[in-house]
């Protein structure tokens, strides 16, 4: 049986943290940073309780620190997450997120008309926060989406 003080995931040395994630962004996450290509060592809850939330994800990153720029990104999934960075077991840092105002050449359109699939062009979306969602807009199309629908 677990204590209530006892860790379901365990602490790292050196890294980041991205905690607070919504439940079911985690593995979103690991795709859009390309986490798993670091061959650093990696934990990843999916669906932890959490007070706050109901349940969250989490992500432990070893020997691995976001930028700010990569927080701010990472606001378009978990805009309410928390990112620590870690040096000897001990958050010595952490990230606010700020949603960015645009983004560029990471999204697919998810308008399968829009003329950014038939160019050579970079895809860029206006981003926006509706009631704890986010949208992205696309500068070609001008269509609106729901960040479910973004794919890389």
């Amino acid at each position: 049986m677990m204590h209530k003080s006892q860790l379901q995931v365990e602490a790292i040395h050196s890294g980041t943290v991205i905690d607070h994630i919504p439940a079911g962004q985690g593995i979103k996450i690991l795709q859009l940073f390309r986490l798993v290509q670091t061959k650093e060592k990696i934990t990843v809850g999916l669906n932890l309780p959490s007070q706050a939330q109901g349940s969250k994800d989490i992500i432990k990153v070893e020997n691995t620190r976001l930028s700010a720029d990569q927080a701010n990104q990472l606001a378009l999934f978990a805009p309410n997450a928390t990112v620590n960075i870690i040096e000897d077991f001990e958050v010595v840092e952490k990230l606010q997120l700020e949603l960015p105002e645009q983004v560029e050449d990471v999204f697919s359109c998810p308008n399968s008309n829009c003329i950014s699939h038939n160019e050579p062009v970079n895809s860029k979306f206006k981003v926006r926060a509706v009631k704890d969602q986010v949208r992205f807009r696309c500068n070609y199309c001008e269509k609106s989406f729901h960040q479910d629908f973004m794919t890389f």
